[in-house]
């Protein structure tokens, strides 16, 4: 795995201010190719953590993290003087944390719940590319992931449902 050690704008952010840390998925971000997928795959720790709370505990947890995002994706965007670069990956992990809320145990439910948020966030279908495209700040740089993040979740427990 290749760092993105040339990309100028990375200069600006550091991995030991914590609000860099957390925007750029812990450091997950700063791989050269699919950062977006890196991310995604940096909420998989936190969703095992996650996935031992009740259901009211991790929704809160989840909306905690959805709702200081915006402060720190819109900081360090700020910080780099660019509007959602590649390397700001904390949206990606909230609209991991969005798809597998209430997730059956097992490895297969993780991995479908990863590819149907990929689908979602890559294609980005209406509304998400208007809103990605039209909503700026770190509320846009998250906006587009959470809805992603909602799609594949009523995907995920669809499939959840006709399986049972």
């Amino acid at each position: 795995m290749k760092l993105r050690s040339t990309d100028p704008l990375l200069r600006r952010l550091s991995l030991t201010n914590p609000i860099h840390f957390l925007a750029l998925g812990f450091g997950s971000g700063l791989l050269a190719k699919a950062p977006g997928t890196y991310g995604s795959l940096a909420a998989i720790p936190l969703y095992l953590l996650m996935s031992y709370l009740s259901l009211s505990w991790y929704l809160g947890v989840t909306l905690l993290l959805m709702l200081v995002g915006f402060y720190i994706c819109d900081k360090a965007s700020k910080d780099m003087r660019v509007h959602d670069h590649g390397a700001i990956v904390w949206d990606e992990i909230v609209g991991m944390l969005i798809t597998l809320t209430a997730a059956p145990a097992g490895w297969g439910w993780l991995l479908l719940g990863f590819v149907l948020f990929r689908f979602f966030d890559i294609l980005k279908p209406w509304p998400i590319k208007w809103l990605d495209a039209k909503v700026h700040g770190g509320f846009g740089i998250m906006i587009d992931d959470v809805l992603a993040g909602v799609f594949a979740f009523l995907c995920l427990q669809g499939v959840v449902y006709f399986a049972s």
